[in-house]
């Protein structure tokens, strides 16, 4: 499946789950490179998990934003 677009708002981590203030600062990430590191990880699979998840997460979102019900 091809998506869309590649690059992306992403709100760091210490602000996502603040929902009392607003996000100090965006930044900006590229489904590509999520996609890159996910990769590298099924290249080796005694790497640790860790911050995969949320990569995964940033593509799982972009196909689902991407799908048509």
């Amino acid at each position: 499946m091809a998506l869309e677009h590649d690059y992306f708002w992403s709100v760091p981590g210490d602000d996502l789950y603040d929902v009392t203030n607003e996000p100090s600062t965006l930044t900006i990430g590229q489904l590509s490179e999520s996609w890159q590191h996910l990769e590298g990880l099924l290249a080796d699979e005694d790497r640790a998990v860790g911050h995969h998840l949320v990569w995964l997460a940033d593509v799982i979102r972009a196909i689902g934003h991407n799908s048509v019900l």
